[in-house]
């Protein structure tokens, strides 16, 4: 268990701060992240490179936790891009159905397995250059999948981690490829995924898109944006999600 913290007091950040000093709040405010979620991980489940590959392309636009529930079925009866690929279009649009754009993802991923199967011998390539080739895979599921399958280092940047880094004064980029490279200029490269995963974990618990709960973070004392959210801590922690209100 992480030791106790005075949360909820305003923050320290000096008005002009100088790159060196960015640096290291940046990593001290990752440090504290890291002792507050030490449970931090992929919330999508999978079993291998492949798995990944295709859970980060359904979770557009719907929760892990649908994806999380349909993906038993979908690798039960396509285990390998080979048999997604060969796939019934109408009993693949049956599975994916519960995500909704259930034709839009249907179509992504035979056109996703198909180019595994003809480019790269049905296996999925371990190089951000050749994985944003595929038909619907962008930075941000490459970086996924390097991550956590391949173990090379990579910024995931979602709407979580975006929100985060511009909150936190990391950067004011909006643009993600832009926020990806403004943000790992800041840390080592082997922190790259496991930062990835702590950011979308608070922002997915504690620093949310409308109504952050500031009096309850454990950054607090090194946010600029403290006091976007209540800032009592008896109010804000029933902001907090934990895992039984999520």
């Amino acid at each position: 268990m992480p030791r106790r913290r005075l949360w909820g007091v305003p923050p320290a950040t000096p008005a002009a701060e100088t790159p060196t000093g960015l640096v290291r709040r940046a990593r001290k405010m990752h440090r504290v992240l890291a002792e507050t979620y030490p449970e931090a991980h992929c919330e999508l489940d999978f079993a291998n490179a492949f798995e990944l590959l295709v859970v980060t392309v359904l979770s557009a636009q719907t929760t892990d936790r649908r994806v999380n529930a349909v993906r038993p079925t979908l690798f039960a009866a396509y285990p390998t891009p080979e048999a997604m690929a060969q796939a019934d279009r109408e009993v693949l649009e049956g599975i994916l159905g519960p995500l909704g754009f259930f034709r839009a993802k249907t179509e992504s991923l035979l056109k996703l397995s198909a180019a595994l199967v003809e480019r790269y011998d049905g296996e999925v390539p371990p190089r951000l250059a050749d994985l944003v080739t595929l038909p619907g895979v962008g930075r941000k599921t490459a970086n996924v999948v390097l991550g956590n399958a391949f173990d090379v280092p990579g910024i995931t940047v979602d709407t979580h981690f975006g929100r985060l880094a511009r909150r936190f004064g990391w950067t004011e980029e909006t643009d993600p490829v832009k926020v990806e490279h403004a943000v790992g200029a800041l840390f080592a490269k082997k922190d790259w995924t496991m930062l990835s995963h702590r950011l979308i974990w608070h922002g997915r618990r504690r620093c949310h898109a409308r109504n952050p709960a500031c009096g309850a973070c454990p950054v607090a004392r090194w946010c600029p944006a403290f006091g976007e959210g209540p800032t009592e801590p008896e109010v804000a922690e029933k902001l907090v999600k934990t895992e039984a209100r999520r």
